[in-house]
């Protein structure tokens, strides 16, 4: 739940707190107070879109913060997201959200203490909170709306269909398209297939290995250089361990090496350090044999054979003509050979494949037009109860008469969209099925069923919209719902039903209500007044929390505009009275 909110330099906003309670909270204030600024600061702490119009000049940038409460299963998972995000929770298990925007239209968002990205306060929005007010009511009357509620109020396991339906139909797009690409790309792929081809035969007859130039180039270099080589490895050999050219009486590094180690185990007895160097000549004399065996090796198999320098000449030659048609160096000749491969399969239009495309397309077709067979057949249920619970709500609210159905009927699809077998009858489907739903009012026994916006006046609009809003709560949804005058068209009995209906829905959620009506702000466990104050230069305006008897002079002015009516103030008290015997029975 959300307990605190805190809103500065935001329309005539300047500085106020709102501390929020259970259950639920009554906002109200005159006309132009400021009410809709708190729903305002609500939208934008919880990522929604920054108007810079609505900074205050004075101090240049708007402020909102919240402390928001996470518990149960909902809270744990919203605790691991925020922490994994670098967020940090305070020690009673709350979170802090801020969001500040200047008024030159810079945004920033802290979560947790953390600066973040705006789009993490939506996603913690879109978890805890939902606001309804007349723009959402001009939202839930577009088809598209209309099918995504009643596939929420369908229940989790009608979600779980709906995602199988949506992977299925996205493979089946995925080869319908692929099919079609293939047919009427059929003379460009060829085209393309052809020189591709004829560039892997070409790399195929030279057969480049990863790394060969490199070891190529090393080899040249060592053939060009063969009688240079050999004369210094000679010369080293000779000076390490002599040879069958080298003078008797000419000394090798074996040799002396040899004579210093004998000399020095001969005083090591005398003086241990000496045997210890003894020792260090030995392991030298070693290193010096080992060398000159390798240099040995080294000159028997060094080659200065002219022809194979040729074979070598010719092979870099068609290792450059790849080079230079197909890439930079040889591994990238390799790769593009890969690439060239792997695009060829993907080019493929032959018949066989073809038939195999098309053979997977129906196979894909049937299974989608299973899935969306048995979409239409749960949503019809739970149309049906949707409907049932809208209509017994609609009684409550003085509209006894009327009732809301939910049309559920086969998507009408463009003349070139693919369609898929839906029992029996070919049926254009879409990414959420192959249904089109249509919420209808039937205003009175004998009236038509006729489409929301066009069979119900503004109030009746109103409580239809809050009938339907208490139906999806119970269904589930955020823990905390924000009316924003959804009362608005409405009055007398119904007003008072509709304050009933949101003590209702406060017993198992948050709900903040901005309201006009008095017999909506009776039914409040909280009482929050927005007022303004126009004694400075500039106007502003701050809420504070009214009880008792203050309670009961606005309640008195929102009835008649007479705060200080003792008449007044006595229906006020009585309305009272009444809203507090309703919420306890």
């Amino acid at each position: 739940m959300l307990e605190e909110l805190r809103i500065t330099g935001l329309g005539v906003i300047d500085d106020t707190t709102l501390r929020l309670t259970t259950g639920m909270n009554a906002i109200t204030g005159e006309t132009g107070a400021g009410k809709t600024m708190v729903v305002t600061g609500l939208g934008l702490l919880f990522g929604g879109r920054a108007d810079a119009g609505r900074v205050r000049a004075d101090p240049g940038r708007a402020v909102v913060e919240g402390r928001l409460r996470l518990t149960g299963s909902l809270g744990d998972a919203m605790q691991t997201r925020i922490t994994d995000a670098g967020g940090e929770l305070d020690d009673d298990g709350s979170v802090l959200l801020s969001r500040t925007v200047t008024i030159e239209g810079r945004s920033r968002a802290h979560v947790g203490g953390r600066s973040m990205p705006v789009a993490m306060l939506s996603e913690v929005g879109e978890q805890v909170v939902a606001v309804h007010g007349q723009s959402d009511q001009l939202r839930l009357l577009r088809p598209s709306e209309q099918r995504a509620a009643l596939d929420r109020f369908a229940g989790p396991e009608h979600e779980k269909l709906l995602e199988t339906y949506r992977e299925a139909f996205t493979r089946w797009r995925a080869v319908v398209e692929d099919l079609a690409d293939r047919r009427r790309h059929a003379r460009e792929r060829s085209q393309e297939a052809d020189l591709l081809t004829l560039g892997l035969d070409e790399i195929s007859r030279v057969d480049p290995q990863p790394g060969e130039d490199d070891d190529l180039r090393a080899e040249v270099q060592r053939l060009e250089h063969a009688e240079g080589l050999r004369t210094a490895a000679a010369i080293a050999a000779q000076a390490l361990a002599g040879g069958v050219e080298a003078a008797e009486e000419t000394a090798d590094a074996t040799l002396l090496l040899g004579t210093a180690r004998r000399t020095l185990e001969a005083q090591a007895g005398v003086d241990p350090a000496l045997g210890e160097l003894a020792a260090r000549v030995e392991e030298a004399a070693t290193l010096v044999g080992d060398v000159a065996a390798e240099l040995s090796a080294y000159l028997s198999a060094l080659d200065a054979d002219p022809a194979r320098l040729e074979v070598i000449y010719e092979r870099r030659a068609a290792l450059r003509a790849l080079t230079r048609k197909y890439a930079d160096d040889v591994e990238g000749v390799i790769a593009w050979a890969d690439n060239a491969r792997a695009r060829l399969a993907a080019l493929d239009s032959s018949d066989e494949l073809l038939e195999e495309l098309d053979r997977e397309r129906l196979r894909l077709a049937g299974t989608v037009g299973e899935l969306a067979a048995r979409l239409t057949a749960a949503r019809v249920e739970a149309a049906g109860r949707f409907s049932q619970q809208v209509s017994v709500e609609l009684a409550g609210l003085a509209m006894p008469h009327s009732r809301v159905e939910i049309v559920v009927q086969p998507r009408t699809g463009g003349r070139d969209e693919p369609t898929v077998p839906v029992d029996g009858a070919e049926v254009a489907v879409g990414p959420d099925g192959g249904d089109e739903i249509e919420l209808r009012l039937i205003a009175h026994p004998g009236a038509p069923a006729l489409p929301l916006q066009k069979g119900a006046s503004g109030g009746e609009l109103s409580r239809v919209m809050l009938a339907i809003e208490v139906v999806f709560a119970g269904a589930g949804g955020p823990p905390t719902l924000v009316f924003d005058e959804v009362d608005s068209g409405v009055g007398g009995q119904a007003a008072v039903e509709i304050g009933r209906r949101l003590a209702r829905l406060a017993r198992t959620h948050q709900v903040l209500v901005v309201t006009h009506l008095p017999q909506v702000a009776a039914f409040a466990d909280r009482h929050l007044v927005v007022a303004k104050d126009t004694g400075g230069a500039i106007t502003t305006s701050g809420v504070r929390i009214v009880e008792e008897t203050e309670r009961a002079r606005e309640l008195a002015r929102m009835l008649a505009g007479l705060p200080d009516s003792d008449l007044g103030i006595a229906h006020a008290e009585e309305l009272l009275a009444v809203a507090d015997r309703e919420k306890r029975a």
